[in-house]
């Protein structure tokens, strides 16, 4: 198993399984870059399958998603997330 974190929802996937997410979701973020208008990433996990449906607005969500399998096949590597950017006066 690629995670050995109970509290990941990504527990108990397999290497396999995780990149085939992680490239479903990578191949919905591109169609929604490109202008597609609804995306639909689904996977298989233990005994049942998941299943999220992207929209244009939802493009922030779905980088994270990415970032979330990423994480979760790579468990070492640390993904941070940009701090907000605060006006300077």
């Amino acid at each position: 198993m690629a995670t050995s974190d109970i509290s990941s929802p990504y527990y108990g996937m397999t290497d396999a399984q995780l990149t085939a997410a992680l490239t479903s979701a990578q191949q919905a973020y591109i169609q929604l870059r490109m202008g597609s208008k609804v995306v639909t990433v689904s996977y298989a996990q233990g005994g049942g399958s998941r299943s999220a449906t992207f929209q244009q607005t939802d493009m922030a969500n779905l980088r994270m998603l990415i970032a979330e399998l990423q994480q979760a096949l790579n468990p070492g590597v640390c993904i941070r997330r940009r701090r907000p950017m605060k006006p300077l006066f």
